[in-house]
């Protein structure tokens, strides 16, 4: 016969259980609820004529929940929305280790990958999170970036705003030779949109202000770049310190 403890341990062990399953239904939820809300305010955009057609572009997420949900990732090719922003280790296949002490480089902007698994690995240190990474090859070694982390026995994982699992020169297809063309060539010429120069030379930090003028500096891979966009275009374009 089965101890008043035993079953304690069980009604526990099924409540942690509801618990976990529940937030996990309600995180895709929310995310689901979110792209429809999303959708509604490009549809609002559609019937009042908006001329910028990348605010029709819909990039498709994949909602990975945890390790095994985010193994989808390696069922497509990825290509990096913002380049210069997120850090790559060294990954040792045999071991299963990455060597968190030293950094391997920086995803570049509109770099495309080919994700080979979805692994997890913990940093030294105190205090630290277990990390979860997407696995891929460069140049003939193997590397991985941090995609996601665990806490509390629940994973957060954040690869659908790192990459997207569409090509980008299809989502934007609208975006004519010559900006393709100065993207591919990591350029930013006057009159490209705030998109477009990210595109080419990756993450930018703003200045702070508003108004119809808006500065924008790009650490550019060591290269600073500073860009003043008026009217969402591309005005000014000048070295950074």
């Amino acid at each position: 016969m089965m101890s008043p403890e035993a079953k304690q341990r069980i009604q526990l062990a099924l409540l942690l259980a509801l618990v976990v399953a529940t937030l996990r239904a309600g995180y895709i939820l929310y995310q689901r609820h979110e792209d429809k809300v999303a959708a509604e305010k490009q549809k609002q955009v559609e019937n009042v004529g908006y001329s910028n057609a990348d605010y029709y572009v819909n990039p498709k997420k994949l909602y990975p929940y945890d390790v095994k949900s985010a193994k989808q990732l390696t069922q497509q090719s990825v290509w990096v929305k913002e380049g210069y922003r997120y850090t790559y280790y060294s990954y040792d296949a045999a071991r299963k280790q990455v060597d968190f002490a030293h950094d391997a480089g920086l995803l570049l902007p509109i770099e495309k990958l080919e994700i080979k698994d979805v692994v997890t690995a913990m940093p030294t240190g105190k205090n630290q999170r277990r990390q979860v990474m997407a696995v891929f090859e460069k140049e003939g070694k193997t590397y991985a970036v941090p995609i996601g982390f665990e806490a509390d026995q629940q994973y957060t994982i954040y690869s659908d705003e790192m990459f997207f699992v569409e090509d980008p020169h299809d989502l934007y297809k609208h975006w004519s030779a010559d900006v393709w063309q100065a993207v591919e060539k990591h350029e930013v010429k006057p009159g490209m949109n705030e998109l477009q120069a990210d595109f080419a030379i990756g993450m930018g930090v703003p200045d702070a202000g508003g108004g119809s003028e808006k500065t924008v500096h790009y650490p550019n891979g060591g290269k600073p770049v500073v860009i003043v966009y008026e009217d969402g275009k591309a005005a000014e374009i000048k070295p950074g310190s």
